[in-house]
């Protein structure tokens, strides 16, 4: 059962709205207790509230930026003895939109911290707890840029660069243990945030969006399967990355398979 593979707490980074609130609920509907992280207090509560009301589940709130050097000792801190099963790196994002040279570096160390340094850190210590317990499930979220750069993006689509390649490692090192990992690569979304992007700029909503809440159906169908999935492409089929998900799992065979000739 998805509980018994995933439970019994999970925790969300980023859960304030958008994905990360679609991701609570949908995980809340299989028995499984949210552990909501955002910057905001107030709207982590109306959802933990909701949640509750709606699936008679409980939820545990953590207010704390995830830019901030101590976030994850908060989080690890506020989490105490709780087994997490699952974790959901939904948080992050490219907070400047500007080209590199235009922005300061606190900007930029903020960036990374957020969309790197963070998520390392909370998958580094429940991905040990899951290791041990013999299964859990990890889910990154990501976008086309982690497959090349573009202009305005040098920072953001780096950093998401090296989620994906490091999604994909830890794929390969923890599913002997029973412990599952996603790349959900993501196009244009839904979400508050980029709404308010859109309205800040003065750009009407384009059409094909893709809804939060089956962003998080998708995630947790595609969760055992590994290590990535484009948004609303085939396995087969590349979508907007330079190869497929088929070719990439099949590469990381391969680079298995000289490592093993290597270490001989």
């Amino acid at each position: 059962m998805f509980i018994d593979r995933y439970g019994p707490w999970a925790l969300i980074a980023g859960a304030s709205e958008g994905t990360g609130a679609a991701f609570a609920r949908r995980i809340a509907a299989e028995g499984i207790r949210p552990i909501l992280v955002a910057r905001r207090i107030e709207p982590l509560n109306d959802l933990a509230t909701e949640i509750e009301r709606e699936h008679g589940v409980e939820s545990l709130t953590i207010a704390t930026d995830l830019t901030a050097e101590d976030a994850c000792d908060i989080i690890v801190q506020a989490v105490g003895s709780r087994e997490v099963g699952l974790f959901v790196a939904n948080a992050g994002a490219d907070l400047n939109g500007q080209e590199f040279l235009d922005a300061d570096m606190p900007a930029w160390l903020d960036l990374v911290a957020l969309n790197v340094a963070t998520p390392l850190k909370l998958c580094h210590h429940f991905g040990r707890h899951m290791r041990e317990r013999g299964h859990g499930g990890i889910i990154l979220l990501g976008t086309g840029v982690s497959y090349g750069g573009m202009k305005s993006l040098a920072v953001y689509s780096g950093a998401k660069s090296f989620l994906l390649s490091f999604g994909e490692s830890l794929w390969s090192e923890l599913k002997p243990y029973g412990v599952d990992v996603l790349n959900l690569m993501l196009g244009r979304t839904d979400t508050p945030a980029f709404r308010r992007a859109l309205a800040e700029k003065g750009l009407p909503l384009p059409t094909g969006l893709a809804a939060p809440q089956d962003v998080a159906e998708t995630a947790l169908k595609r969760l055992a399967l590994g290590p990535v999935h484009n948004w609303g492409a085939t396995d087969d089929l590349p979508g907007f990355a330079p190869t497929s998900p088929d070719e990439r799992r099949a590469r990381i065979a391969r680079l298995e398979e000289a490592g093993k000739a290597v270490m001989k």
